[in-house]
């Protein structure tokens, strides 16, 4: 089973550590077969709000396999300085025999100086909050520091800017394992509707769109999504959710973007995508699937 380990650091930032967490907790509602475990180097902990931390299971016990995660939130900026800090030998020789044997590295916000000082920054492309990305070069000067990006993955270490740069981290690495519609679904529950690539610029016909509060045309996305094989007439949704034809159409518009029928193509076009991958599907069969009455109409929307 993938094994998910949350590493909770002397005056750790909460939201770096309970951002990414949550993801992966909401996916577990959604059936990812995972554990999620949390693990420290010390006996007590508090964070920097002052919120302690009752007894956490030691990392020498994770026991992580190839595949699995490990997640390393930020901490205080007066701890990454102290010598407390730099003496901590055993832990980032751990981070990097886990590298090593391929398990997912990754640091949110300043959780990239532990894989600094764990040598799994030289050489690579990483990135960290943009206060501390001037210091993360300076201390480890052999990093690739890139300033004003999200996340950076580099091979099986990741790292990611500030705070809520986690989310999105965590959201991009569900997203290899699971794939933009489980995304989708997860991101639906956190009420996290755009899902942010390192350039800010990848869309996701699944998640992009999402930035408005209308409970009906957030039913009538879901209901599209999961039912593209159906008529989906505008009579038939609207009458789903209570509305006129005429005002589901204004207010659809009004709070996307795009028509009905533009969204609607849209992810037709990114289902077909996914399912032409699969050499055993014929044209008809994706047409199909895709509420197409015919392969023509389904290479026409291709093309365009």
């Amino acid at each position: 089973m993938l094994k998910i380990a949350f590493i909770v650091p002397p005056y750790v930032e909460l939201l770096d550590l309970a951002g990414p967490a949550q993801v992966f907790t909401e996916a577990k509602l959604h059936g990812l077969d995972a554990v999620i475990e949390f693990y420290s180097y010390h006996d007590r902990n508090i964070s920097t709000s002052g919120v302690g931390f009752g007894e956490i299971k030691n990392y020498k016990e994770s026991n992580l396999n190839a595949g699995d995660f490990v997640f390393v939130p930020g901490t205080d900026h007066s701890y990454l300085q102290s010598t407390q800090f730099v003496s901590e030998s055993d832990f980032f020789k751990w981070l990097a025999q886990c590298a090593n044997k391929s398990v997912n590295t990754c640091s949110v916000c300043t959780g990239a100086f532990f894989l600094g000082e764990a040598g799994l920054l030289d050489d690579r492309e990483c990135t960290t909050h943009w206060r501390r990305t001037a210091e993360l070069k300076a201390r480890f000067p052999k990093a690739n520091v890139l300033a004003d990006t999200l996340y950076v993955k580099s091979d099986n270490i990741y790292t990611s800017a500030g705070v809520s740069a986690g989310i999105d981290l965590a959201l991009a690495s569900l997203e290899n394992l699971k794939g933009p519609n489980f995304v989708h679904k997860v991101a639906r529950g956190l009420v996290v509707y755009h899902r942010r690539d390192p350039s800010h610029s990848q869309k996701s016909i699944y998640l992009d769109f999402r930035n408005h509060i209308n409970p009906k045309i957030h039913e009538v996305q879901d209901y599209l999504i999961n039912n593209l094989a159906k008529e989906n007439s505008i009579e038939s949704l609207a009458e789903m959710v209570a509305m006129s034809p005429r005002n589901l159409s204004r207010v659809f518009k009004d709070s996307t973007g795009l028509t009905i029928v533009e969204y609607l193509t849209e992810l037709r076009r990114e289902t077909a995508k996914t399912l032409l991958n699969n050499p055993d599907y014929t044209l008809d069969y994706i047409a199909s699937q895709c509420g197409f009455k015919t392969a023509r109409q389904l290479q026409r929307i291709l093309k365009s």
